[in-house]
């Protein structure tokens, strides 16, 4: 199998200092060369809301003239947006995610519509939270960043107390795996709802960077 590698980092200080990008060339090398052959390469420094993705567009020629599958460490570095990931692959774009390299395009579809709502869901959530602030007289930097510093202490938190759910060797369960035996002990995420892959794979990514894919 013959692999094109594209990677995404949203800032030039990210690609300069490699943040984020040699974490991803890692895991495409590893899976190409376990899986076939990496015939390319292309860095795009771009946010992940903007479409226009000139080194994505280089990716595609070269994968569609070698034959060849578009590989991504992560689906969030291609996008979190459903329209976007939808119209690439009406264009016939083959994508392979190493962290869920058997997905279908049917389930790389739900993956990015549980981001998708889960980043809405945050921003919503942070807009009401600053707007109490704000009217507390209180100053929207500083309580931004402890807002924020919370958040994440809140998140690790709950990622521990989920950890204390599964039986040792969780790590080397697939996300959805681990997700069925959440939801079979009736186990809820901090949304109240029920597990999916997307939510493990986030409070996974908290406890150690993620698990092993089965």
């Amino acid at each position: 199998m013959k692999y094109v590698g594209y990677y995404r980092v949203s800032t030039k200080r990210q690609a300069r200092s490699g943040l984020g990008l040699e974490a991803q060339q890692q895991m495409v090398r590893q899976f190409a060369g376990a899986h076939g052959e990496l015939v390319g390469e292309f860095v795009e420094v771009e946010s992940g809301r903007n479409d226009r993705r000139i080194e994505l567009a280089k990716a595609i020629n070269a994968a569609k003239k070698a034959g060849a599958s578009l590989l991504i460490a992560r689906l969030d570095r291609f996008s979190r947006r459903v329209s976007f990931i939808s119209a690439m692959m009406e264009k016939g774009v083959r994508l392979v995610i190493v962290e869920m390299p058997n997905a279908t395009d049917f389930q790389l579809h739900i993956f990015a519509a549980l981001a998708q709502e889960e980043r809405r869901l945050i921003s919503e959530r942070t807009k009401v939270a600053l707007a109490q602030a704000k009217r507390r007289g209180a100053i929207l930097g500083l309580n931004g960043a402890a807002l924020a510093e919370s958040n994440r202490k809140g998140a690790i938190a709950f990622a521990r107390h989920v950890e204390t759910l599964l039986p040792p060797g969780w790590p080397d369960m697939s996300y959805s795996e681990i997700a069925r035996r959440l939801n079979a002990i009736g186990a809820k995420s901090p949304t109240g709802r029920r597990f999916y892959p997307q939510t493990v794979k986030s409070f996974a990514i908290r406890i150690l960077g993620g698990p092993r894919v089965a």
